[in-house]
């Protein structure tokens, strides 16, 4: 389990879900520098990464197929402050935006904050396009708990969807602390 940061922030811990994914380069090391930026930050600690599926392109289809997974976190930060974070590790581990959809060194999507519904020109919580992805759906089923506000939409929609071409099992992973390079990290 990670040693849980101490925040200074008013606000109390709340557990949000983040989608990763990752096409170029070395994707699985591209993953965990993602994970272990988030956690550095003082107000959030990655609880548990789901495994890594490799997954075909969706939309644009002419690149290379992702590495992706879906880590839950706790944090102090509203949505909007995880948000630019994400956007910030985004673009330290060479993000580009050239092609929707398109090929990346890193994609971070803020899936879900507890309790939270929002639609703001910049963030809708939850995801408006979750339900309708393999390759978000599949990892969040590994890490969403029963006790979790998305478990019954989760298994739901992946109860509803056609087939599960696409998707394959890359690498178990069975802790955060095996995944996340970090000293925050106890065994």
């Amino acid at each position: 389990m990670p040693e849980a940061h101490t925040s200074s922030s008013n606000r109390g811990w709340v557990k949000a879900f983040i989608a990763l994914g990752a096409n170029l380069g070395d994707r699985e090391h591209t993953l965990s520098e993602g994970l272990h930026l988030l956690h550095k930050n003082e107000d959030v600690n990655v609880l548990h990464c789901s495994s890594l599926y490799e997954t075909d392109p969706v939309g644009y289809v002419d690149q290379p197929a992702f590495l992706n997974m879906v880590a839950a976190v706790e944090t102090t930060l509203s949505p909007e402050q995880l948000l630019d974070i994400m956007l910030d590790i985004e673009q330290q581990l060479g993000r580009v935006r050239e092609i929707r959809w398109g090929p990346r060194t890193l994609d971070l999507d803020l899936l879900s904050v507890q309790e939270v519904q929002m639609e703001t020109e910049k963030l809708i919580l939850p995801h408006p396009r979750m339900g309708e992805r393999l390759f978000v759906l599949v990892p969040l089923a590994d890490v969403v708990t029963s006790s979790d506000e998305l478990y019954a939409f989760v298994h739901d929609a992946l109860g509803t969807m056609e087939g599960k071409e696409g998707i394959r099992l890359w690498k178990r992973i069975d802790s955060a602390s095996e995944f996340v390079r970090s000293e925050s990290f106890v065994e």
